[in-house]
């Protein structure tokens, strides 16, 4: 099969397209044809082992591979069909289209992957291709699982900062489902997109400190390395709450003390994925792609991702182009 390789740390010019042994499903296992995949920030940075949050780059590099990757292929969120299935899988058949995360595992880069039946995949929703489903896991899974644990209430009043991002994006929609009043924070190119998928106010962070504004948040969601965690927690009402899904290691020993501050990593769960797929078919969700590139241009996506000007998901068509609008 055809798949996206890299064997060293670097550039978006290590990755080359190369062809790999098709990998075997075992007894309890799932063969998945990939369809599309997202480039992820994270693919990014495992590719160059560049990471914005340094406290755990010891210990994922040594899970990753130390002077070189141990999983040629990248790639965790993606859309596809079943191919087949092992004998003791009950909940898929081949012919399925499905979408999902492959995790730590990766993999999705290529043209076909396997999966145990219990990993985070279920259908993809029936009104999105392909590529506008495999850019939902990474964003809706995470921005799910924080917008649940901020129990939000209708009527309250939530700022994300690092809105444009997949997650951010993803929490603006499920914030907005859930009755909030959504400010969003992030460059003033974004406007446009987060005011479209529900933020009722806009704050651009180059034109100035949003924590200066004087205003108070019920919740606030902050995806933002390096972000004034202190100053953002001084703009929470009496009882507000304060999540962070890119936490520095004095937000975690904060939220230790701090009952207002929650940091936690999100089990991605079949059960989420569900919800999200509900979501999406009741028109709550929408998929945001910025741009598709085949594989031949995967490079060009990674940089695309790198800049950080993208308005939604980087998505890269597996194999030939795909030319139905599945699910359609």
């Amino acid at each position: 099969m055809k798949a996206v390789t890299y064997t060293r740390y670097g550039g978006p010019d290590v990755l080359q397209l190369a062809e790999v042994p098709t990998p075997v499903p075992g007894d309890q296992d799932v063969l998945i044809r990939v369809r599309a995949a997202e480039a992820t920030k994270g693919d990014c940075e495992l590719r160059s082992f560049r990471y914005s949050v340094k406290w755990f780059w010891l210990p994922l590099r040594l899970a990753v591979g130390i002077s070189r990757p141990r999983r040629r292929i990248l790639g965790m969120y993606f859309a596809g069909e079943v191919v087949s299935v092992g004998g003791r899988v009950t909940s898929f058949s081949p012919g399925d289209e499905v979408y999902g995360a492959t995790d730590l595992r990766m993999g999705a880069y290529g043209e076909y992957v396997v999966l145990p039946e219990r990993a985070t995949v279920g259908p993809k929703p029936r009104t999105m291709t392909f590529a506008e489903a495999a850019a939902v896991p990474l964003g809706g899974l995470n921005a799910l699982h924080f917008m649940r644990r901020a129990r939000i209430k209708p009527g309250e009043q939530v700022l994300i900062n690092g809105a444009g991002g997949s997650i951010g994006a993803h929490a603006v929609q499920i914030a907005r489902s859930m009755g909030a009043q959504v400010t969003a924070v992030d460059h003033g190119i974004k406007e446009g997109l987060l005011r479209r998928l529900g933020a009722g106010d806009f704050l651009d962070y180059t034109a100035g400190d949003v924590t200066t504004t004087g205003r108070r948040f019920d919740v606030i969601f902050d995806m933002v390395p390096g972000s004034p965690c202190r100053r953002l927690i001084g703009m929470l009402q009496p009882g507000g709450r304060y999540l962070n899904g890119n936490p520095r290691l004095s937000v975690l020993a904060r939220s230790v003390l701090d009952k207002a501050v929650t940091v936690a990593f999100a089990p991605e769960t079949k059960e989420a994925l569900a919800a999200l797929t509900e979501m999406i078919e009741a028109g709550k969700i929408q998929s945001i792609v910025d741009q598709v590139y085949p594989m031949t241009e995967v490079a060009a996506a990674h940089r695309r991702v790198e800049t950080e000007q993208r308005l939604g998901a980087i998505v890269i068509t597996i194999g030939e182009p795909d030319r139905r609008r599945a699910g359609r």
